[in-house]
C-alpha cells in the first residue's frame, strides 16, 4: 500500500513535466493500462474465480490499485487537455 502511495506521489510530481508538451500519449498510456486492468479483473480473474478476492487484504489491494489507476488516468486527462483559460 505504501509503495502505491509513493508511486502515485512520484507520478503526480511528474504531471507538469508530462503536460508541458500537451501530448496525449500519457493519457493514452494511463487509460490503456486502466482498461487492461479492468478486463483482466472482470474477464480473466473474475470468470475463473467467482469468489475473487477471497479475503479482505486482497479486496483492499484490488481497490487500491484500481483507485490509483483511475486517479492517474483522470490526472493525465486533465493535464493533457487542450483547453486553457
Amino acid at each position: 500500500m505504501l509503495a502505491t502511495v509513493l508511486h502515485l506521489a512520484t507520478v503526480l510530481h511528474l504531471i507538469p513535466v508530462l503536460g508541458a508538451a500537451k501530448s496525449k500519449v500519457p493519457f493514452y498510456i494511463a487509460g490503456g493500462v486502466l482498461v487492461i486492468w479492468a478486463l483482466v479483473l472482470s474477464m480473466g480473474i473474475g470468470r475463473a474465480r467467482p469468489d475473487f478476492p477471497s479475503n479482505k487484504a486482497g479486496e483492499r489491494a484490488v481497490i487500491a490499485v484500481t483507485a490509483t489507476l483511475v486517479v492517474l488516468a483522470t490526472a493525465m486527462a486533465v493535464v493533457t487537455s487542450g483547453g486553457g483559460a
